[in-house]
């Protein structure tokens, strides 16, 4: 990669003059400890050793490890089967065990992520197949190519995730090493794609095709994409990591749920700053944890997004928390040492100082569409446009992934463009073939226009597949549709978000309305059931702000009549036709919420 300038682009630890190459340094190593070796075999005592410093892709790492180990810290067990054997170098054993057909203990179940593959028992003894689509854009052949793999080695359908992803379930341990292997065959990976390493890389659905985006946000999501592939060193993280890139067009990209969020914004003529498109950087999203990325005052080129985010994760390799599995996140990080400090130590690791915003250089960012992820909406490209199906609650069989490919590849430009919102778009369709696509969608059972309900609706796994969730967010949710489209009359868009656990993989805080799984203990001879807390007012972007709580323990099968009456409520006393729901909720305290849905009852 080269910045704007032309500068060949570096890693922020560069070995100072005179010092070994790390190449060399472990070329070194290995030739002394041959000779070490082959004393030994002659009956020559090898010389006594001592420590050295820690040296290749896993240095900053282990050099992290130690610096805890040394102060007294206690690591935690993902780092402890990390600084035991490295994820990568347990291919082999993988290997064997699907020979055997067995799954992982602890250790391997957790490393054996790294690979894409998560064992998800006891929920289901098997394993899940998470992959990496930068953009989240995928060609049509390889959306054929992966329903061929759902039904050869999986459950026989995908979902579509909240990181505009793909993952596939119900493999058998003696599948997974042949399933990892085809997706790389179809041009895909599911490196990293799990434990502590920086995830799918997110960015605008419709970018290049988008009538109002800054910039087309593809290029940038597939260098950092490629970047994170090639560079073992960033492997080495303290937990998880993610990065999104908004082009500032309709469709919301959660950027600001992110580790790091570039929002593509337009620098004014007249200020010391070369007028243009640049990026705010935006750090330290968590909305599990109550926290939005925050703006940084940090603005950067476009060309040098992949420096400043390589930065960014090297100081929190060196830094982040190793101990304590809950607060190993960039934002507590950012916390305790304050944005400035951490700048400051980004700034020594790129070896040059960050481009800040001036005031009033900045112009708006164009407003976000609640609805263009669904229906049709012309491109920028004259006489072409896009479709977003709406998928429920993300599930895909195998027979409707071949039959969106098909579409895509016959009608429309062939690629297949997933979004945050667990449903996807076909770009590129002609004007005078989108009768006959819409036809084709719904032969599918799928639709391109739904009620407002549903075209808001997301929900993760649930306990059908992953130990953590308390219900069945799928089951739930659809319920929840079921049961209020022929009863509310909702107008306006109303985004429904139901998360299995704490996790909040769904997003539950940033839902205008949030359900966050939880055991309801009805009377003390019962066993708990399924249930929910339900939060009220929660947004994103313009309208960022976390979910009240509104009802705490309301059993599961009470769930779909409470959001009836929260629903009418809102409907009956809100201020015009034109007060969103966000705004209805902000504008009432709780009490009065609930006396609201009480008369709506």
């Amino acid at each position: 990669m080269t910045t704007e300038a032309g500068t060949a682009f570096k890693p922020p630890a560069e070995t100072a003059a005179g010092d070994f190459e790390p190449e060399q340094k472990r070329y070194l190593e290995g030739f002394v400890a041959g000779l070490q070796i082959a004393k030994t075999a002659k009956g020559i005592p090898a010389p006594a050793t001592t420590s050295s410093e820690a040296i290749g892709p896993e240095a900053a790492a282990r050099k992290a490890q130690d610096r805890v180990i040394a102060a007294g810290g206690k690591l935690s067990d993902p780092e402890k089967f990390k600084r035991d054997e490295h994820p990568f170098d347990t291919y082999e054993r993988l290997k064997a065990h699907a020979a055997r057909n067995d799954y992982p203990k602890p250790p391997d179940n957790f490393r054996w992520r790294y690979f894409g593959l998560f064992y998800v028992a006891p929920n289901q003894n098997s394993y899940m197949c998470r992959l990496r689509l930068p953009n989240g854009i995928l060609k049509s052949t390889q959306l054929v190519g992966l329903a061929d793999l759902a039904e050869r080695y999986g459950g026989g359908y995908a979902h579509v995730t909240t990181r505009a992803n793909i993952q596939i379930r119900e493999i058998d341990a003696k599948n997974s090493v042949a399933m990892i292997e085809a997706i790389q065959d179809l041009g895909l990976c599911s490196r990293g794609s799990g434990a502590d390493n920086i995830r799918n890389v997110t960015g605008t659905p419709t970018a290049g095709i988008d009538p109002q985006e800054l910039i087309d946000t593809r290029p940038y999501a597939r260098e950092w994409h490629f970047h994170i592939l090639n560079d073992r060193s960033l492997y080495g993280l303290p937990r998880k990591f993610n990065v999104g890139f908004d082009g500032a067009g309709l469709i919301p990209v959660l950027e600001d749920t992110n580790d790091i969020g570039f929002q593509a914004v337009q620098v004014n003529e007249g200020f010391p700053l070369d007028a243009g498109v640049w990026f705010r950087l935006c750090l330290g999203g968590l909305t599990g944890h109550h926290s939005f990325a925050s703006d940084t005052g940090v603005i950067v080129r476009p060309a040098d997004a992949t420096m400043v985010s390589d930065a960014v994760v090297r100081v929190f390799i060196d830094h982040g928390d190793r101990t304590d599995r809950n607060k190993a996140r960039l934002k507590y990080m950012i916390e305790k040492m304050g944005v400035e400090k951490f700048l400051a130590l980004v700034e020594e690791k790129l070896g040059r100082k960050l481009h800040r915003a001036v005031a009033g250089a900045v112009a708006p960012r164009p407003a976000l569409s609640r609805t263009a992820h669904i229906g049709i909406h012309p491109q920028k490209q004259e006489g072409l446009n896009w479709i977003g199906v709406a998928v429920p609650v993300g599930y895909l069989s195998a027979a409707q992934m071949r039959g969106l490919a098909d579409i895509a590849r016959e009608l429309g430009d062939g690629d297949i463009r997933l979004t945050v919102w667990q449903n996807l778009l076909i770009s590129g369709v002609p004007t005078d073939k989108l009768v006959d696509a819409r036809q084709r969608i719904e032969t599918l059972g799928l639709a391109i226009q739904v009620n407002a309900l549903r075209s808001g609706l997301v929900a993760c796994t649930g306990n059908t597949g992953c130990k953590f969730a308390a219900s069945n967010t799928k089951r739930h949710a659809e319920e929840i549709a079921r049961w209020c489209e022929t009863r509310v009359s909702i107008d306006t868009p109303v985004n429904i978000h139901l998360t299995g656990c704490h996790h909040s993989c769904a997003q539950h805080f940033i839902a205008e309305i949030g359900l966050l799984a939880c055991k309801v203990q009805d009377n003390e001879e019962a066993d708990p059931v399924e249930g929910y807390h339900v939060l009220v007012g929660g947004g994103f972007g313009p309208d960022a702000a976390l979910g009240r709580e509104l009802y705490r323990d309301v059993k599961a099968d009470d769930i779909p009549q409470t959001i009836e009456r929260v629903l009418k409520a809102y409907l009956a006393n809100r201020a015009s036709p034109q007060e969103s729901f966000i705004e209805f909720a902000r504008r009432h305290d709780i009490d009065v919420l609930k006396a609201f849905a009480a008369e709506a009852a």
